[in-house]
Order: C-alpha cells, then structure tokens, then sequence
C-alpha cells in the first residue's frame, strides 16, 4: 500500500466510490501549472469554451494533452498517481486513458453540471479512477461527488455542457440527470489544497461550484484505468473520441495509445 493511502481510504474508494487524497501531487504542483499555461496557450483540438454570450468569467477546458505538453507527461509518469491507483481500484496493472484541464477564473457563477463520467467514455469495467487536483486553493468552486452513485442501476444521461443537449439520440438506456441537493443525496465536497486530489469511479455522479472567488480554479485530471477495463460501443460519438483506434468491443484498450505506467 502506498504510504499516501490507508486501508480505510481505500475501503472507502470501493464502497463510496470516491476519496480525498491529500497531497497526491503535492510535489508537481508547479509542473502542473506550468502545463496548463502552455495548454490554454496552445490549445488542443477538443478545447473549449463552456459559457455563453453574456455569462460572466471564463470557464475553459482540454483534453488528451498529456503526450504533446511535456510538464503533464512529467506529472503522469513520475507522480504516485498510478500506484495509488492501482491500490484503490485493486488492479496489477494501471494503464493512462487521458488528461483534462479545467479551468474556471474568478467571477465565473456558472457551475459544472452534473454528470457522470463513465457514459462518455468508450471503456467499460469497475477498475478505474480519475483524480482532479486543484493547483490554486479550493474553498467556492470546489467538487462535488455523490457516494455510491458507481453502483446506481442505471447511468445518467451524458449531455453536452454549452447546449444542454443530450449527447446520444437514443436515451432509453439512461436515467435523467437527478439534482442532488434537491433529491438529499450524500454528497462528498472539501476543501482543497494544491496539490490534493479527489479519487473518484468513472461512474460517480459529480458536478463542481462555479467559482465566485478573486481567484483562479485551475484543477487537473488525469483518468486511469486497471485490470477490468475493455472497449466497449456505446450509442454515439464518445468523449474522447480517439478517432482510429480499430478496437473492437471486449478489447484491452491498446497499449501504444494507452501505455502501461505501472504494474506489480
């Protein structure tokens, strides 16, 4: 067991299906600022810009980054990330699926909806985990995550943040986004340090505060997946897409698009 963890943490992670993480990053804060100014600097194909007309601040986001801005690729490989990983979710092995920066500056009311994860991704099993790390202290726009929502019957709906469309024509399969305050659902939030991470299954329903602050949100995400994890079709276009990959469904995500960084 890494020393960052507990066995009560990572009992936790399995029941709740999420866990605060203090310090996960903690030595690669700077890396990870520094990546994001070159990203937003640079932008990705898939970057974007989250507001509409006439809403106030800024709220941006990019993925599958890591491999092309090389202070990520730092943070990916030389962080405890993939070996705390591989605690939490059980696994021998630990395999990158992808990065995601996202990036609220101050005076932007507009919150992270909720969502889970997993319903846009084109990876199926219970082995995996994404951490978000602020790299600014986190009091107002923090992350919220509904324990135990990984275990739900059904998964939500996956919807386009800027539209508010659903992301697939065919809806029969998921349940409608619920509002968890509302509904009184457990909901999980901290206080954040740069540098501490939440823990958290694809399959948690998880949404953020818009940042109200004088100060910038900068959070980093990188999503890992373990021994479980196979490709799997769903009813559209996935997020991310990875257009080309000639996987077929029950594969192993393929290992030159999605290096091993760590097994036992």
């Amino acid at each position: 067991m890494h020393a960052l963890l507990t066995q009560d943490m990572i009992e936790t992670f399995q029941r709740d299906g999420v866990v605060l993480i203090k310090g996960l990053f903690a030595d690669h804060v700077e890396d990870i600022r520094a990546g994001i100014e070159r990203n937003m600097a640079e932008p990705g194909p898939y970057a974007a810009e989250n507001l509409k007309e006439g809403e106030a601040g800024r709220f941006f986001d990019d993925y599958c980054n890591w491999q092309r801005i090389p202070e990520f690729e730092h943070v990916v490989r030389s962080s405890p990330a993939a070996e705390v990983a591989a605690d939490l979710m059980k696994s021998d092995r630990v395999q990158v699926f992808h990065d995601h920066i996202l990036v609220k500056e101050p005076g932007t009311s507009k919150p992270t909806p909720w969502h889970q994860d997993g319903p846009y991704y084109f990876v199926d099993g219970m082995q995996n985990v994404s951490f978000w790390s602020p790299v600014d202290p986190v009091t107002d726009a923090s992350l919220r995550c509904v324990a135990g929502s990984h275990l739900w019957d059904k998964p939500v709906l996956p919807k386009r943040w800027l539209s508010e469309t659903d992301f697939f024509p065919d809806s029969d399969a998921y349940m409608p986004v619920p509002d968890p305050d509302a509904e009184g659902m457990d909901v999980k939030e901290w206080q954040m340090e740069p540098g501490d991470a939440v823990a958290f299954n694809y399959a948690i329903l998880h949404g953020a505060r818009g940042n109200t602050s004088g100060a910038r949100r900068r959070a980093f995400s990188l999503r890992l997946v373990g021994d479980d994890a196979r490709y799997v079709e769903r009813p559209g276009r996935t997020s991310p897409p990875f257009p080309g990959h000639d996987m077929q469904p029950g594969d192993v995500l393929r290992e030159d698009w999605f290096p091993v960084i760590f097994e036992r």
